[in-house]
């Protein structure tokens, strides 16, 4: 018998200027801290059982490429958006993460099938929450855009 197939996960590695700050920050929102990898420079965390993120300090992140970290809060290398099951868990996970210190740095999209909020973490990383009704998506084609 052949094995199941391992579903993809994702990890995503953010650098980080308070390492302590962040994960408080990402719990208040949500995720869950997992110390099986973790050390004084980073803490994953998971939104589910297949993803995940990496809060590294900058001086970590900067271990893995020769490359100029950003500076998050100026520009934009990446949006991330993390599904939710409705509208309300949407506004929920958003309202977490203002409480926490995040901000909501563009407004929110209505689509009627797909509604979305942002919210931007710490250190400025992007974060889009977003719910969509895939049939209604489907049906309404080409005939309502999404903006990107």
């Amino acid at each position: 018998m052949a094995d199941a197939p391992v579903p993809k996960m994702i990890f995503v590695n953010l650098p980080v200027g308070d390492l302590p700050a962040s994960i408080a920050f990402y719990e208040a929102v949500g995720a869950v801290r997992n110390n099986d990898f973790a050390d004084d420079s980073a803490q994953m965390i998971s939104f589910s059982d297949t993803i995940h993120a990496m809060l590294l300090t900058r001086e970590r992140f900067a271990s893995f490429t020769p490359r100029r970290i950003p500076n998050a809060h100026e520009t934009a290398q990446v949006l991330l958006c993390l599904s939710e099951a409705s509208r309300k868990a949407v506004d929920a996970t958003v309202d977490r993460a203002l409480a926490a210190g995040g901000t909501e740095p563009n407004p929110k999209q209505d689509h009627g099938f797909m509604y979305g909020r942002n919210f931007a973490d710490l250190d400025g990383h992007i974060w889009e929450i977003m719910w969509m009704d895939v049939a209604a998506a489907m049906a309404a084609g080409q005939e309502q855009p999404i903006d990107a």
